[in-house]
């Protein structure tokens, strides 16, 4: 008894710390990533989609490396250079690449509902990535959403059946984040937030100042003074600066529970490109937004209410690892 009663408070205390901490922190990160498609489509309009999507990656890699020297933070190790690559692939490289090609022929009203299948896709892959058995209820709900998203995109660009290359590409940058986002999370664990994103971005240097350079070469920049900002700001903040509060917020987690907080981001893009671009709101874009959502945070939902555990896994061996639990959960919380 005095080894539950003693065990107990912490945990409780610490629980709902982390819920609320990682909340906040993951609607920080939200809210500077809801702008990065609207300077995006802005910024395509002066510079090459691929200078686009290498070069934000190469300056958030200076910035990144002079962080990690100025703190003298100590290398991965071992298997965490692995899943510092994928988080490189899916995050530096796929994500920024594609949605820039994919801006230069469709609205960023229509890039934000199509991304807005995010929340679920993140969900999903941190239940393959963390070998959990949601209820078959989570399948189902998440299979509706991408129905959904489907018919959305296919409508927007000619008729059902009718995907543009476009939309493929979204849902590539979907699938990319998605496993980045959820490989990133585990990984803020160990290494921290800000330490996982900076990794990622210098391990992927090499090969994005290789494509930045070839782009500039085959066509030089040349931008106005706005379009070079809105680039600024997805190197600085959407492709360092924000993933700061986002991996923290995920390393807190559950990572299902802060991914919700990705549902309002369609909803702030689409506000975003009405303001700063002057896109209509449609109502087609309107309703085919509210109903990716609705299958987004009804997916979600479900991941957070599983089915009930049998009684076997209340058997007294399987208690043992939670008297332990604080212990094993303190050390990257306090990175």
């Amino acid at each position: 008894m005095r080894d539950n009663s003693s065990a107990t408070p912490p945990r409780r205390t610490a629980l709902s710390h982390s819920n609320s901490a990682g909340l906040w922190l993951g609607f920080l990160g939200v809210a500077a990533f809801s702008l990065t498609v609207p300077f995006t489509k802005v910024a395509v309009a002066g510079l090459a989609p691929l200078f686009i999507g290498s070069g934000r990656a190469v300056v958030a890699a200076v910035l990144a490396g002079a962080a990690l020297a100025l703190t003298r933070q100590a290398l991965p190790r071992g298997t965490q250079w692995l899943r510092v690559a994928v988080v490189a692939a899916g995050v530096v490289i796929g994500f920024p690449l594609l949605t820039s090609y994919a801006l230069t022929s469709t609205a960023a009203s229509h890039g934000a509902v199509v991304i807005a299948l995010l929340p679920a896709a993140t969900a999903t892959a941190a239940v393959i990535r963390g070998r959990e058995r949601p209820p078959a209820a989570f399948w189902l709900v998440s299979g509706v959403g991408a129905l959904a998203v489907t018919v959305f995109a296919s409508a927007q660009s000619g008729g059902l059946g009718v995907l543009h290359w476009a939309d493929l590409l979204l849902f590539g940058s979907v699938a990319a984040a998605a496993i980045g986002y959820a490989e990133g999370g585990l990984l803020a664990r160990e290494l921290g937030s800000w330490q996982t994103i900076s990794w990622a971005l210098v391990l992927a240097s090499p090969l994005m100042l290789v494509l930045a350079a070839a782009s500039a070469s085959q066509q030089p920049p040349s931008a106005t003074p706005v379009q070079w900002a809105a680039f600024g700001y997805l190197a600085v903040v959407s492709m360092f600066l924000g993933f700061f509060a986002w991996y923290r917020g995920l390393a807190i987690g559950p990572i299902a529970r802060v991914s919700q907080i990705q549902l309002i981001q369609p909803v702030l893009t689409i506000c975003w490109a009405a303001l700063l671009l002057g896109e209509a709101l449609a109502w087609s874009t309107v309703l085919g937004g509210l109903a990716v959502i609705l299958c987004a945070a009804a997916a979600v939902r479900v991941r957070l209410n599983p089915a009930p555990a049998p009684p076997t896994a209340l058997h007294p061996a399987a208690l043992q690892p939670v008297k332990d639990q604080p212990h094993v959960h303190s050390s990257p919380l306090r990175r």
